[in-house]
């Protein structure tokens, strides 16, 4: 089973748009506290490059394309 935390880090990796280096994502100190966490969570394990989104390093462009791709199989058909 997931915990929630994690579903949170897959959530944010799922808005990363994989068809350019050159767009982030900024998250809003306002946002829902799971999500400013979850993306602190992300920084830490060295997904993205800032603690309120930013890019994603190689290693998480590599965990959001198994995100996505994850995503877009369980929800066709």
């Amino acid at each position: 089973m997931l915990k929630q935390d994690l579903i949170d880090e897959l959530n944010i990796l799922l808005h990363y748009n994989l068809t350019t280096t050159l767009e982030g994502v900024k998250i809003h100190h306002d946002a829902e506290a799971s999500v400013v966490e979850a993306v602190k969570r992300l920084h830490d394990k060295g997904l993205v490059t800032q603690v309120d989104g930013g890019y994603l390093t190689d290693l998480g462009r590599t965990a959001a394309e198994h995100a996505q791709a994850c995503h877009t199989i369980l929800t066709s058909g």
